[in-house]
């Protein structure tokens, strides 16, 4: 027989998210990363213990990096290993994705980070987002916004 397909009760491939960016920065364009894991991560990641919200990507040396990321360890993790949580991790970029995000960084101010953290085909990705970071009056214009479309769903519904 072939392989069962996932239903949408199967669980979430989701891991972590990081809202606060959305309301931080105006995302211009998405990419997907791997991520270069050692073994008690992808432990800690299946158990879903990855914090996110912190994290920040850096350009260095013509290679991309995750700062701020904090994944838990387990308490099984192995005794021989000293496991460090929040440690840089590298990502895993082709060469053409990362000479434009150096090209959009270093010449037009954008600003990379980390949207989500989720697995695909086993493998565990992050969603880098290229954003420009929102000012005070953009935060409460959107935060009307938002609030004008709940009100009018709920004005909608009651007709």
């Amino acid at each position: 027989m072939g392989k069962k397909k996932k239903t949408a009760g199967d669980g979430s491939s989701t891991i972590a998210l990081n809202r606060r960016a959305r309301h931080d920065y105006h995302i211009e364009d998405r990419l997907e990363a791997g991520l270069a894991l050692e073994g008690w991560e992808v432990k800690s990641l299946r158990a879903g213990r990855a914090q996110i919200s912190e994290a920040y990507v850096l350009l260095r040396n013509g290679e991309a990096y995750l700062f701020g990321a904090h994944f838990t360890p387990l308490p099984t993790a192995s005794t021989h290993i000293n496991p460090d949580p929040s440690r840089t991790r590298k990502l895993l970029l082709h060469r053409s994705e990362i000479n434009r995000l150096i090209g959009a960084v270093e010449r037009r101010g954008f600003t990379l980070v980390p949207l989500a953290l989720y697995w695909k085909r086993g493998r565990a990705k992050v969603e880098i987002g290229l954003a420009k970071g929102k000012k005070a009056y953009d935060k409460r214009a959107d935060k009307k916004e938002k609030d004008w479309q709940r009100e009018r769903a709920r004005i909608m519904k009651n007709r």
